[in-house]
């Protein structure tokens, strides 16, 4: 008796532990993450990450964006938000109403100014496999997007904000 509840004892410490790992909160209200990232930002542009937690692109997307070549780049000049979609059923309205198209797979990205105007977002899946991209690919992605946003951001040439 005494093995079994030290195993059990055992396994939902793993599982806690496991659970905390996990990229994305599965309760959090998402519409309120990103109006507190974006009145607690400062002048820093939201990078808003559309995912899941089953979906093993998007955990290779949150390590690359925590450990990897990226994790500086981002941490420096963007908050983030993680957004839940569960399977692409959850958190819909969000994504759509900063035109993400969840269906052209996850993860997907909008990138929006401190004002709540879409600067950037993945209309084609360009990170759904970022299994094969790798660190760093994932990088260069986000050199090249964030690189994007300054230009537009500097030329006036960003979009007009979202609906929310």
């Amino acid at each position: 008796m005494k093995k079994i509840l030290h195993v059990l004892f055992f396994m939902c410490v793993v599982a806690a532990v496991t659970a905390s790992d996990l990229p994305y909160n599965e309760t959090a209200d998402a519409k309120a993450e990103i109006k507190q990232a974006l009145a607690t930002g400062g002048n820093k542009p939201v990078i808003v990450v559309f995912g899941a937690n089953w979906c093993p692109d998007c955990k290779i997307l949150d390590i690359a964006m925590k450990k990897g070549a990226s994790a500086t780049l981002l941490a420096r000049d963007f908050k983030i938000v993680k957004v839940d979609v569960g399977h692409k059923d959850k958190n819909k309205d969000v994504a759509e109403s900063y035109g993400v198209p969840l269906e052209k797979g996850i993860p997907a990205v909008v990138i929006i100014s401190p004002k709540n105007r879409v600067l950037y977002v993945t209309k084609e899946g360009e990170l759904a496999d970022a299994r094969s991209m790798g660190d760093d690919g994932i990088y260069q992605f986000f050199k090249r997007v964030t690189g994007e946003r300054a230009v537009k951001a500097e030329s006036g040439k960003a979009e007009s904000g979202n609906k929310n």
